[in-house]
């Protein structure tokens, strides 16, 4: 079974930073794309962020310039850097990675981490 946890979340102020962390854990064989998507209340999850395992970037409009996504492959971590944060950046964030495992290495699954609330309020 493979498992991501989100960490990093909080509360912080407009214009602020935060950096969110997402560590995949398990019978991984390997991790090809991540990303981070989000959902705020009443509005449906959409993507902020993705990786490929070439460190390939893809970003939604409203984040670009501000947030940067990362990854570091031995530590099978995936990270967004957030800055100048506005308060329409308020959303549960998730962390999401293709994967195979040792059991089924030549199949990818998707996976969900649990989500990290990013609050942005003054």
């Amino acid at each position: 079974q493979v498992q991501l946890v989100e960490s990093g979340g909080g509360l912080v102020q407009p214009g602020g930073s935060l950096r969110l962390s997402c560590a995949a854990s398990g019978s991984i064989f390997s991790i090809y794309a991540m990303g981070w998507y989000r959902q705020a209340p009443g509005k449906q999850r959409e993507m902020v962020a993705t990786i490929t395992e070439d460190d390939n970037t893809n970003y939604a409009d409203s984040v670009k310039g501000r947030f940067t996504i990362s990854r570091d492959n031995a530590k099978k971590t995936v990270y967004l850097q957030m800055n100048s944060l506005k308060p329409e950046d308020t959303a549960v964030y998730y962390c999401n990675a293709d994967v195979s495992s040792w059991r089924t290495p030549l199949q990818r699954f998707n996976y969900w981490g649990q989500g990290t609330q990013v609050t942005v309020s003054s």
